[in-house]
């Protein structure tokens, strides 16, 4: 067995020891090892914490070399610079308040896709960003592509609420379930926002309802109050107020994003297809955390 091919191997069994660790209930993060990477990190310790969890800190080294080349000496020197990150990391992360079990995790492999693999296993997935992300960023590729909630972390601390967007329609319920649940655990008010001026989105048998204001916005009281009903139910103790906005969602979240500490945005779970245009210029823009939801098909 070549160098190559045993470092290979020896990975390999990491990789298997990490599934089979990672089968318990468990936050991934993306860990980079830079001071601007903390907030982030602070936020899934406590999503951790809050949720009775594992954290996963998850560091992604990838082979810059052309298929086939072999530098086993090289290959062998960058495991473990990312495995000693991990292990600073580990130690940030307990002097950063995390309590709970603390796991590293070295995957092989550029970052969105490594992630993008991994967080399927995860209940959720953190990450960090900058304040404003650039068209092809790799966050809005994980944001797309997740079957499970991803938490892009920007800035600091915002106010104790959460905000989530709401349309009415199925497949927002996984999207309001997290935002309640969020809510609830950390104890923050629920905000849940229904901008309906969207006339160009709706079917033909429902252009009538944007020439008779009045009537639009009674139709949309009522699949707003018909969608949150089951968390009120869920969460009585949970404040839970609704706003139905006559006007463009993407206005409106982007006014309702600084009034939050979380947005909470639904996705139709198209699997590797980008996010619709109000999410994407929305994760893009936003200056605090930012939650992606997709919706599950069974």
């Amino acid at each position: 067995m070549s160098a190559v091919e045993r470092a290979h191997w020896q990975e390999e069994g990491r990789h298997m020891e990490g599934a089979q660790r990672n089968e318990q209930a468990h936050v991934l993060f993306g860990y980079d090892g830079t001071a601007e990477n903390d907030t982030a990190l602070r936020w899934a310790i406590e999503e951790a914490r809050l949720r009775g969890i594992d954290l996963v800190m998850c560091h992604c080294w990838h082979w810059p070399y052309p298929e086939g080349h072999e530098d086993p000496r090289a290959e062998a020197v960058m495991m473990r610079a990312g495995e000693n990150l991990l292990e600073r990391g580990k130690r940030r992360a307990r002097e950063l308040g995390a309590t709970g079990t603390v796991h590293g995790r070295l995957l092989r492999g550029p970052a969105r896709q490594a992630l993008l693999r991994e967080s399927r296993e995860a209940e959720l997935t953190v990450i960090g960003a900058p304040e404003r992300l650039e068209e092809g960023a790799g966050v809005l590729d994980l944001a797309a592509g997740a079957s499970r909630p991803v938490v892009v972390v920007k800035d600091g601390e915002g106010p104790r609420r959460v905000v989530a967007g709401a349309d009415g329609s199925a497949w927002c319920d996984e999207a309001l379930g997290f935002a309640a649940a969020e809510a609830a655990l950390r104890g923050w008010e629920l905000r849940v926002l229904y901008a309906c001026w969207e006339p160009a989105a709706v079917d033909a048998a429902e252009l009538a309802l944007f020439h008779d204001r009045e009537l639009l916005e009674k139709t949309r009281t009522a699949e707003l109050e018909a969608a949150v009903a089951p968390w009120r139910e869920r969460y009585p103790e949970l404040d839970i107020r609704v706003s139905l906005l006559l006007e463009p969602p993407m206005r409106a979240l982007f006014d309702a994003a600084d009034e939050a500490g979380l947005l909470v945005l639904g996705d139709r779970g198209a699997g590797l297809a980008p996010l619709g245009s109000t999410s994407t210029a929305i994760l893009r823009e936003a200056r605090r955390a930012v939650a992606i939801v997709p919706a599950r098909h069974d």
